[in-house]
């Protein structure tokens, strides 16, 4: 018992010294790497200050271009305002656009009416056209006719006077025959040969020219 007491022992103790060594090593290496890390951290330190120099330099130089941009900024907003006011105007003048497209539609669609309506005023002008030459020619026609019906109205009345002046003169001489002879004129101017039908001058003239008055013929 006291050998094996003795064994354990000593195993505990190679245990324990190996431990030691293995601490004395490790202690040697934290010793190297604290004098390394001596020697790193000021390089370290060296290099951040060096970093917070350039950030603070960085911040300094940022800061004053904030200050430099700061109009820049006025303007930037500025133009947000301008684009914002540009796009309600961009809306606005779409809407109108549309508006625009569809009255453009509506006049395309309004032309072709006219289009056919503009045939039908040719047509209707061609036809007016011709009425008018029509009546300009059923016109002439008409004053030649009224010219010639007032020619003729002229010579009946003058025929008319011609054989109202006859039938005085043809009076005179009946009644100059009368005064002188008797009674085979008298015979012969009573016979039905020798009289005038109608030598009344109320039923216009007792002629078959009767109907024409001092104004001519009735007109229509």
């Amino acid at each position: 018992m006291q050998h094996r007491e003795m064994q354990r022992v000593l195993a505990e103790n190679r245990h324990v010294i190996d431990d030691n060594t293995l601490l004395q090593r490790e202690l040697t290496a934290a010793k190297d790497e604290i004098h390394r890390l001596g020697q790193v951290i000021p390089k370290l330190r060296a290099e951040k200050e060096a970093n917070i120099r350039v950030l603070i330099e960085r911040g300094l130089k940022l800061e004053a271009d904030l200050h430099a941009s700061e109009p820049l900024r006025a303007e930037v907003i500025q133009l947000r305002t301008e684009i914002q006011k540009l796009n309600s105007l961009r809306l606005e003048l779409s809407s109108q656009v549309q508006g625009l497209t569809k009255d453009i539609n509506q006049l395309q669609a309004e032309n072709q009416q006219l289009v056919g309506m503009r045939a039908d005023v040719d047509g209707m002008h061609k036809e007016l056209v011709e009425a008018r030459r029509a009546y300009e020619y059923e016109k002439k026609a008409n004053e030649e006719q009224v010219e010639q019906k007032q020619a003729m109205e002229k010579n009946l009345i003058s025929m008319a006077r011609e054989i109202e002046m006859l039938r005085a003169e043809q009076l005179n001489v009946e009644r100059r025959t009368r005064g002188l002879g008797g009674g085979v004129y008298g015979v012969l101017n009573g016979s039905p040969e020798m009289r005038y039908p109608g030598v009344a001058y109320g039923d216009g003239y007792g002629s078959p020219w009767g109907h024409y008055d001092r104004h001519g013929p009735s007109r229509r």
